[in-house]
């Protein structure tokens, strides 16, 4: 007699799963998909800057108004707009700095921008600077260095 009431034959033994279940993996990878789109912007912290090498070649300004922003020592500020040396011996105070850096931006957007930084500057006030003059519709802030001496 068959107490259990059903068929032998329907009732077959399972063995044991050969398969790797994959959703676990999937929830992680999503997790982490999420944690890396949401800090990556946040990592990506400075200034475009094109830093000069070496031993580089001089740039030609022929086409375009050069613009040099000097940094004295003391942390005075300097114009140069297109080889105006009259204008390039007055110190200016940052905020009009800025402001004419911003008008020459406005009246020619492909003018290029240099800072010339004397070597005992504090690194902050350069960096402070730059991100000053980014802000005025430069497309790039270039850094100005003096060649090295030549050996003999």
């Amino acid at each position: 007699m068959n107490v259990s009431g059903g068929n032998r034959k329907s009732r077959k033994r399972r063995g044991p799963m050969a398969e790797i279940n994959v959703v676990p993996y999937i929830d992680v990878t999503f997790v982490l998909l999420i944690i890396f789109m949401i800090t990556a912007p946040l990592v990506q912290t400075g200034v475009d800057v094109d830093l000069p090498q070496a031993e580089a070649e001089q740039i030609d300004v022929q086409d375009q108004i050069p613009v040099i922003v000097s940094i004295k020592k003391d942390g005075s500020f300097y114009l140069n707009v297109g080889g105006n040396d009259e204008e390039a011996e007055t110190a200016i105070d940052e905020a009009i700095l800025v402001e004419r850096v911003s008008q020459v931006f406005r009246d020619n957007p492909k003018a290029q921008l240099y800072v010339r930084g004397d070597h005992e500057v504090d690194y902050g006030s350069i960096v402070k600077i730059m991100v000053e003059l980014k802000k005025t519709g430069a497309p790039k802030v270039g850094l100005m260095t003096s060649p090295p001496p030549e050996s003999p």
